[in-house]
């Protein structure tokens, strides 16, 4: 990872879709004095697992996978970020989830305690900031209902729809999705195998939901279809 630099926040091109923009253009100056920021590497570290919980970080570019280690050495996918996503909202002195740069990545890093007293300072942004700790919470209990209830098929559909529905007003879905993970990142992350994610792809593709042109791209032909799968309110084929 590179070292870090100063912030040039008020030519950041994710301002407006991050908790920055919380912050008045005016005072934009107190914001870039408390940040900097820095480029990894596919695989890098961002955040590292169990470290001491002394920073924000807000992606600016590129795509990051979160992950939680288990005691026997196996790794759970908490979720996925990109450009504009806020990480390291933290309710104890160390992180409880790791960070890693799923490709090239570029990101801010802010102290927490100067973050907090801008937030003191500036109201707008500590309610941005829990307004994010509100989402990442709705984010992990429905990551609980897609491990613990839904079928693959169902798992599937609910990741595309999330996929596609990605910066855009809700139910407004892209047709065209290009993915920064892995097959392996999907299948960790939804609690399957590799091939059962492979397959499942290729059954969806057959009942003409999607379609598969690329390994990394995929076309919802049906996205109302798709989305009744996702929800459970449509029989299986």
């Amino acid at each position: 990872m590179q070292p870090f630099a100063p912030a040039p926040c008020s030519q950041c091109a994710h301002r407006a879709d991050s908790v920055c923009n919380a912050i008045a253009p005016e005072d934009l100056d107190l914001l870039a004095r408390i940040a900097g920021t820095a480029r990894a590497g596919a695989g890098e570290s961002i955040i590292p697992e169990g470290a001491p919980a002394a920073y924000f970080f807000n992606l600016t570019e590129g795509h990051a996978r979160l992950f939680k280690s288990m005691p026997d050495g196996r790794r759970q996918i908490t979720g996925f970020a990109g450009p504009g996503d806020f990480l390291g909202l933290a309710a104890s002195s160390r992180y409880a989830f790791g960070a890693e740069a799923i490709d090239a990545v570029q990101f801010c890093r802010f102290p927490r305690a100067a973050l907090e007293t801008l937030c003191r300072d500036r109201p707008a942004l500590g309610e941005r900031l829990l307004g994010v700790a509100a989402h990442e919470l709705a984010a992990a209990q429905a990551q609980m209902l897609l491990l613990g209830r839904k079928t693959a098929e169902e798992r599937i559909a609910s990741f595309l729809i999330r996929c596609a529905n990605d910066g855009r007003p809700c139910g407004h879905l892209a047709a065209d999705v290009t993915l920064a993970m892995s097959r392996t990142d999907i299948a960790d992350y939804l609690g399957l195998t590799i091939e059962t994610v492979s397959r499942t792809l290729t059954k969806l593709r057959r009942q003409g939901l999607i379609d598969l042109p690329e390994i990394q791209r995929i076309v919802l032909t049906d996205g109302p279809a798709l989305m009744r799968l996702a929800t459970g309110r449509t029989e299986r084929h």
